[in-house]
């Protein structure tokens, strides 16, 4: 049954295609979080053996069984205090192309820079590990789930982030209204109390969106 997952996967992931009919480039993060335990593959669901283990099978079996050679490998994270911790998991150089942890704001950031000290711990310990396996690093899910507080993206954010150079920050979905009847969304729509700040956030000499990558031909 996993296999013919995978075979839907594959067979999806191979028809994705640019306007010249060539395949492109996927940022490909399978077992994702896995250093949570809310997921099966997390850290308390399984062994770092079994892990790897199902890791390499799933590279071997997508990139030599079906060929597919247009995927980025993504390790990714959640929380983590060492090096250790975050590369328990770690298949090996050979299986990864890229680096990466999510962290979410879940608290008021005028009273409690949790997020902020969190975020820049983490990347201290993942830009080291991206030196030492010539990785990329990055931020592979982020926000403040619908967004109440005006500043988040200029200061939280910005400030979550540092100095530190990574190659690209994804926030969570905006999914509109749940079965629950909540609103859950990451990012302001227009007319949002927040939407100032994200363009200020846009308009900032440090921050790169689509258009700016396009207009700088960074793939060439």
């Amino acid at each position: 049954m996993f296999l013919n997952w995978l075979d839907l996967i594959s067979e999806y992931l191979a028809s994705v295609k640019g306007k010249d009919k060539k395949q492109v480039p996927v940022l490909w993060r399978p077992y994702h979080e896995l250093t949570g335990n809310w997921f099966w593959w997390g850290k308390n669901n399984c062994s770092s053996e079994e892990f790897k283990q199902l890791w390499k099978m799933t590279y071997d079996y997508l990139t030599k069984t079906k060929g597919l050679n247009n995927l980025i490998w993504i390790y990714n994270t959640s929380d983590f205090n060492t090096k250790e911790e975050f590369l328990e998991f770690y298949p090996g150089d050979e299986y990864v192309d890229m680096i990466s942890f999510d962290i979410y704001e879940l608290d008021n950031p005028i009273h409690n820079t949790g997020f902020v000290e969190r975020s820049q711990k983490q990347f201290a310990i993942m830009d080291e590990i991206a030196k030492e396996h010539h990785k990329i690093p990055a931020l592979a899910e982020t926000g403040y789930e619908q967004i109440p507080y005006n500043r988040f993206w200029t200061k939280t954010l910005t400030e979550a982030i540092g100095n530190y150079k990574i190659s690209y920050v994804l926030t969570w979905r905006n999914h509109g209204l749940t079965e629950e009847k909540k609103m859950h969304y990451y990012v302001p729509y227009k007319g949002h109390p927040n939407e100032q700040d994200f363009r200020d956030f846009y308009n900032l000499s440090n921050t790169l969106f689509l258009k700016d990558i396009q207009n700088n031909n960074v793939y060439k």
